[in-house]
């Protein structure tokens, strides 16, 4: 998939990206974007995904809102059309019953400001370790002069990460759980 922010995203936020660095970038935006898109449980941007789902009663919820349009479904191999799009759902009065092969559109179109801006700041911190000569150091969390005193992160800064709130919030935001409903 296409990363969530580019090159051009970075120095519009000021952050200037030499020819020799490019390819580094272009990795830490994939890394960053996969590390975001795994956290929303969506690919966030708009793509269209072939998934098998076992359905089991009138409703299956489709994975990665929103979805945007549905191009096939087949149950057991055989091609469904009797099925309505509701709200990401697909709804059929007989029910689902077993394996479901659906091919359909979702995300989307264009992604969201903050987003870019969050995949822009992981790979900017990535870049900043990668021009220190030292992708695995550790970030100083504090600092003291007085009786010198310094305080390092649990994390390093080389490995991408997201804090417990982030992913909570990208979880919400985008998340859904491959699921089904039973509806009599």
């Amino acid at each position: 998939m296409t990363p969530l922010a580019s090159i051009a995203d970075l120095t519009a936020r000021g952050v200037v990206v030499s020819a020799e660095e490019e390819d580094a970038v272009n990795a830490f935006l994939a890394t960053a974007s996969a590390l975001l898109r795994d956290a929303a449980g969506s690919p966030i941007s708009e793509t269209t995904s072939t998934v098998t789902l076992y359905g089991e009663g009138r409703r299956l919820t489709l994975p990665g809102t929103p979805c945007t349009a549905v191009s096939e479904v087949y149950e057991g191999g055989e091609p469904v059309t009797d099925y309505v799009v509701v709200n990401g759902s697909l709804w059929r009065s007989c029910g689902f019953h077993g394996p479901v092969t659906v091919t359909f559109t979702h995300g989307l179109p264009e992604v969201p400001a903050d987003i870019v801006d969050m995949a822009c700041r992981l790979a900017g911190q990535a870049l900043s370790a990668f021009r220190s000569g030292d992708a695995t150091t550790r970030a100083v969390r504090s600092e003291r002069i007085g009786d010198y005193s310094v305080s390092y992160a649990d994390t390093e800064t080389g490995t991408m990460t997201l804090s417990d709130f982030q992913r909570a919030r990208l979880a919400a935001r985008f998340g859904t759980s491959v699921r089904t409903a039973v509806t009599r």
